[in-house]
């Protein structure tokens, strides 16, 4: 186990070729997984496309999702051992990064996947559920990476405390949409609605939405679909998609005081005078000043998963392994996957 297969990106613009690397070992505080499955994500694509801030030195190793097995721990671990199935996030560096057979992650990023969870879905979660946990519980910061401020429902007083307060959901059916219902459900928001091709209003209400919304609307339709689901102000609205239009329209739906979190930064026309909060969301554990708030969100994760109260994503798996990752990749930047999570099986590659 000293050589391994691993997707190489080439460069800006560059093509995906599949080659070898060493396996690395695992420091302090680390865990070496065998790669079961690993989930992609659109960042990847802007990556190929030229996207920068992620990816310094090429040819480059990418994937953010990682689920696997532990087989090598690292000096100062006790929460994992040889054998566990875990997931984790990665990150865009030659060894952590999960376009791989074996990686490294760091123990602190990582939570034990329950039996009932296919290592195919656990890929599906990491980064997804990160970003709509900061998203929605990180502490409010106005000079930094931040969130809306609320109560985590794995906290005393958290649990169905914002019962009865409406919250629109923008994107329902993408990975970070379908987390953010669910927890927005373990909050107690009434009602949650979201908007999302018709076709997957079924998987949307199954997690917790109540009401589901066409996506193609404009703003004043959306606003009538909105005053038809509730009399109530929308103080909070979660933009899991954050192009130009949906962050304009989230904005203007928003009401005075509101608070708007963003996956993308800001190109809102802003009115100063309605007070409305506006933040982009940060969803990266390795981010220095989110280390400590990234372990204690894996940490809660764990338990979350055990006891069902946060379900993976629906997931189809490539062909061919990480020989069938750039065909996906393609997809989704076409536009062409909804409701589901690409993952690929790096040990399924072709010789």
């Amino acid at each position: 186990m000293s050589s391994q297969k691993a997707l190489f990106l080439q460069g800006p613009q560059g093509s995906f070729v599949v080659g070898d690397k060493p396996v690395p070992s695992p420091g302090e505080g680390d865990l070496l997984i065998k790669v079961d499955a690993a989930a992609l994500n659109p960042l990847d694509w802007k990556i190929q496309k030229g996207f920068t801030g992620f990816v310094d030195d090429f040819p480059a190793v990418l994937g953010a999702d990682l689920a696997g097995t532990v087989v090598e721990v690292g000096e100062g671990v006790t929460h994992f051992a040889k054998g566990d199935r875990v997931i984790t996030q990665g990150a865009y560096t030659p060894d952590r990064a999960g376009y791989q057979q074996y990686a490294l992650a760091v123990g602190e990023f990582s939570a034990k996947l329950p039996p009932q969870i296919s290592f195919d879905e656990g890929a599906s979660i990491p980064s997804a559920a990160l970003a709509a946990g900061f998203g929605l519980y990180l502490d409010v910061n106005e000079s930094g990476p931040g969130g809306a401020g609320l109560t985590p429902p794995w906290e005393a007083g958290g649990p169905g405390k914002y019962s009865g307060k409406p919250i629109l959901i923008l994107g329902g059916a993408s990975s970070l949409g379908q987390l953010a219902i669910q927890f927005a459900k373990l909050s107690g928001f009434s009602p949650i609605i979201v908007t999302a091709s018709p076709r997957n209003e079924s998987l949307l209400k199954s997690l917790g939405a109540t009401h589901v919304i066409d996506r193609s609307l404009q703003t004043e339709a959306l606003r009538s679909a909105l005053s038809a689901a509730t009399t109530a102000p929308i103080d909070l609205i979660f933009d899991a998609v954050s192009l130009s239009e949906t962050q304009q329209a989230a904005y203007d739906l928003l009401s005075p005081g509101g608070t708007l979190a963003l996956t993308l930064p800001p190109t809102i026309n802003v009115d100063s005078q309605a007070r409305k909060r506006v933040f982009f969301i940060r969803g990266i554990a390795h981010i220095p000043e989110l280390r400590k708030d990234a372990a204690n969100f894996f940490a809660a994760l764990e338990g979350l998963l055990a006891n069902g109260h946060i379900k993976p994503n629906p997931v189809r798996v490539l062909p061919d392994g990480l020989k069938g990752v750039a065909a996906g990749l393609k997809e989704l930047e076409e536009g062409r996957v909804s409701g589901q999570k690409l993952v690929a099986r790096p040990h399924e590659t072709p010789v």
